[in-house]
């Protein structure tokens, strides 16, 4: 095996026993997520409460361009706004801190539990900050309350049967896609391109997304939408999970697998560390 790793070795630049745009991507991930993962609790909210400001601020171009042109597909790519906003912005979103921080703890350079902080503080900042800008839309903005109205009962009153946790959890999978593609971007035009692609998937195809969604029904709900926050929980827990397992089980399994033997390496050099 070893003989096997150097070979291997011998034709890159690295002596890592995978290819160097794989090693180096990997080195990349590992080192954003354990930034993120050692961050204080003040820290984790701020950046989840400015990234779901940012969010906000795509839906609001979402429902502009619905309004104007009655297209699903460009509204989709008018949200795009709101991911590059957020990768420029360096904020947080819930969704995305699932291939990133999750290697981190693999690797050994955070533990499970600063994961589940990262988790909990940036899901509750997502939602608050949504909550509030979404308030600023509805009433800034009266002539698109029909709209978010309309797109939100879409979610509120879909079934909880096969199609809806398809769309769950494709929704999981493609932002964790989108943080994939930015990570192996060498460019921030490449990474501008990866915000663009996921806002089109996911708005554009109307899959159903934990936060972006969310942020649709509340806006609806400010507006005096004919359903409650309980009908939101009831669409919403069901859709968090399976965005979860899209996002987990998916890309993310497959790179951990395809990296197993950096893993390996890099948690042998944490125990040499310590």
């Amino acid at each position: 095996m070893e003989d096997q790793d150097q070979k291997r070795a011998e034709l890159g630049e690295t002596d890592a026993p995978a290819e160097d745009e794989v090693a180096e991507a990997f080195e990349k991930i590992v080192s954003e997520g354990a930034q993120r993962l050692h961050r204080r609790w003040r820290e984790v909210l701020a950046t989840g409460l400015a990234g779901g400001l940012e969010v906000a601020v795509g839906v609001l171009a979402l429902l502009a361009v619905l309004a104007a042109t009655g297209s699903e597909l460009l509204a989709g790519l008018a949200f795009s706004i709101g991911f590059i906003a957020l990768m420029l912005g360096r904020s947080e979103l819930f969704t995305e801190g699932f291939l990133v921080p999750v290697t981190a703890v693999f690797a050994g350079r955070a533990s499970a539990a600063q994961l589940g902080k990262l988790w909990a503080g940036t899901l509750v900042a997502n939602l608050l900050g949504g909550w509030l800008v979404m308030w600023v839309v509805v009433h800034g903005f009266p002539e698109l309350t029909g709209y978010a109205i309309e797109s939100a009962t879409h979610f509120v009153e879909a079934p909880l049967n096969l199609q809806s946790a398809c769309l769950a959890f494709l929704g999981g999978s493609v932002i964790t896609l989108m943080t994939r593609m930015q990570h192996g971007a060498h460019s921030e035009g490449g990474k501008i391109v990866a915000s663009v692609i996921g806002g089109f998937l996911l708005a554009g195809l109307m899959l159903f997304h934990s936060i972006l969604d969310s942020l649709l029904i509340f806006g609806a709900l400010h507006a005096g939408a004919p359903f409650g926050y309980v009908d939101w929980l009831a669409w919403f827990w069901y859709t968090l999970l399976l965005n979860m397992a899209g996002g987990l089980f998916v890309i993310t399994l497959i790179r951990l697998v395809r990296s197993k033997e950096l893993i390996e390496r890099e948690r042998a050099a944490v125990q040499r560390e310590n």
